[in-house]
């Protein structure tokens, strides 16, 4: 078995928003997991690279947009653990920090149309259908091992939650979530925060991987995508600035700042009763920062020394 055990600690966030409104909120810093294998990518790419060492295959294929955390994860996941990489990027070639570090861990690139990367499963077929070390890893590592991973978040837990949140991109983390909750039983109620706009997908997602129970227990908030992925507005900019620098927790605005605004907003508009405890699940993927470096990058009146 591969070594993918660790246990992320749960840190408290302590504004005058959540004191005021008498709930408890605190984070689980899956972001501490790794600087690369960030998050829930690392819990994702647990089963699914124990299952291809399992069938001795060598060499994972995937696929993602240029900004991929999950493609930099898995690029140094291979790099760890002795599999050759390959992915197939969206769009025309480029050049970018992300990519230059997929690259610098061995990953092989190949740009494909927009058009063309629609059908994952006929660009691997007419690439790796005779290759036989060759292992297929879906976008963003979506599937049921990946799930199954992210339901270990629930066994490292001490302490129970009346509310669980996520950020949700393909849905396989709130997926785990809930297949957890429903082994573990109890009262807590899962959330998602879909950072694509018409979120509403994210139910089928977590049905097709958990089952349409665990599906219709979680409640999306579908309101807090900002445009949709990989968007933002000075209001989300501000926030994730203001919440970095009061907690020492770094957040970006693709996925855990659009969570933790959410969680914030709803916690202003009486959402949750006093008393009640909210946790929040970092999900990592800090290196998308880097595309955005200009929107958090030296103010006009900075004085440079």
């Amino acid at each position: 078995m591969l070594p993918f055990d660790f246990h992320s600690p749960v840190e408290p966030l302590d504004f005058p928003l959540f004191k005021e409104k008498g709930i408890k909120v605190a984070i689980k810093r899956d972001d501490m997991i790794h600087p690369f294998i960030s998050g829930n990518k690392w819990r994702k790419l647990k089963y699914v690279l124990q299952t291809a060492a399992s069938l001795g295959k060598e060499h994972l294929v995937s696929f993602g947009g240029a900004w991929s955390n999950h493609l930099l994860a898995m690029a140094c996941a291979g790099a760890k653990f002795g599999f050759r990489t390959t992915a197939f990027v969206r769009g025309e070639a480029i050049s970018n920090p992300n990519l230059s570090l997929c690259s610098l861990f061995g990953m092989q690139l190949r740009f494909v149309s927009r058009a063309a990367y629609k059908d994952k499963t006929l660009l691997f077929d007419q690439h790796y259908r005779r290759d036989e070390q060759a292992y297929f890893v879906d976008e963003g590592g979506c599937s049921l091992e990946g799930a199954r991973g992210c339901m270990e978040i629930f066994d490292e837990l001490t302490q129970s939650y009346d509310h669980i949140f996520c950020a949700c991109g393909t849905g396989t983390t709130l997926a785990g979530l809930s297949m957890a909750k429903a082994a573990h039983g109890g009262p807590t109620q899962l959330h998602g925060v879909p950072v694509l706009a018409g979120g509403t997908f994210i139910k089928d997602a977590v049905a097709s991987l958990s089952g349409t129970a665990c599906a219709d227990a979680i409640i999306l908030h579908t309101d807090y995508h900002f445009g949709g992925y990989a968007k933002t507005d000075p209001a989300l900019n501000t926030f994730v600035k203001t919440f970095a620098a009061q907690t020492g927790i770094l957040i970006e605005p693709v996925y855990t700042g659009k969570l933790c605004y959410a969680v914030f907003d709803l916690a202003a508009r009486d959402y949750f009763q006093p008393g009640q405890s909210i946790l929040l699940i970092h999900t990592g993927g800090l290196t998308g920062l880097l595309g955005m470096h200009e929107q958090f990058g030296l103010p006009q009146n900075a004085n440079v020394l």
